[in-house]
């Protein structure tokens, strides 16, 4: 397993991550039963946005499904894969067969990294923030965009609670017994989602696009940093 250029802060007090590993192996087929491919349209919505892209920076990307299209369709690009579960890491490595040795895994917390000035291009993070609290996901944000160029983007896939009767009678009992569920298999101790967009807008980060699915249960969006940005706040509070 290839060591990534990046920095473990010892001093970070967190609690414990999140236990993905008895998962790795049927990841793929969980996410099918229960949405069957929107996951996956929802991670590659912006895959054309990626193809001029030469350093990416990937955090939790699970089996590696999404990296390993990454590596397929853009022979330059190099990446940095980071996750707190190393049978996911191996699933990820494997996965992507020859084009691994494009790859620097790391096996860390997300959540204690600081990340080198490797000028990332490209930052990905898909169903994972969610794993967050709000103050964690601002905290990566500002960690993150020092590592990242200028014009790089930053592509997010995520649930979300839309500010209406359906997001109040359906999406949050939805997003309610995922983390049940998950709290239950893996340990993880988040029980309700991030506000991600205010964290990244007050980390400074600009929202770009954005795609909704599921009537807004899903959303897929891009970000950029702007150093000059004055973004705004979104009109619809409720919408984590």
């Amino acid at each position: 397993m290839r060591t990534a250029t990046l920095e473990l802060d010892h001093e970070a007090t967190l609690s414990e991550p999140a236990n993905f590993n008895r998962l790795a192996r049927i990841y793929r087929w969980l996410e099918w039963f229960s949405f069957g491919p929107i996951l996956w349209h929802c991670r590659c919505t912006y895959l054309a946005a990626m193809k001029n892209q030469r350093a990416a920076l990937i955090i939790g990307d699970g089996d590696g499904r999404f990296t390993a299209k990454l590596l397929q369709q853009n022979p330059h690009i190099t990446v940095e894969a980071v996750d707190a579960s190393g049978a996911m890491l191996h699933r990820l490595m494997r996965r992507a067969g020859h084009n691994s040795a494009r790859i620097h895994s790391r096996l860390a917390d997300a959540r204690q990294l600081h990340f080198a000035p490797r000028r990332f291009n490209l930052v990905a993070t898909h169903f994972f923030l969610d794993c967050l609290t709000t103050g964690e996901v601002e905290s990566l944000a500002k960690r993150v965009r020092k590592a990242m160029a200028p014009d790089a983007i930053w592509v997010i896939s995520e649930f979300a609670i839309p500010g209406n009767w359906y997001g109040r009678l359906i999406a949050k009992p939805v997003v309610t017994a995922l983390y049940v569920a998950f709290g239950f298999l893996t340990g993880l101790a988040i029980r309700q989602l991030p506000e991600h967009r205010n964290a990244l807008q007050d980390a400074g980060f600009v929202l770009m696009r954005q795609q909704k699915r599921i009537w807004g249960l899903l959303v897929s969006e891009l970000w950029e940093s702007s150093p000059t940005a004055n973004p705004m706040r979104l009109k619809d509070p409720k919408t984590k």
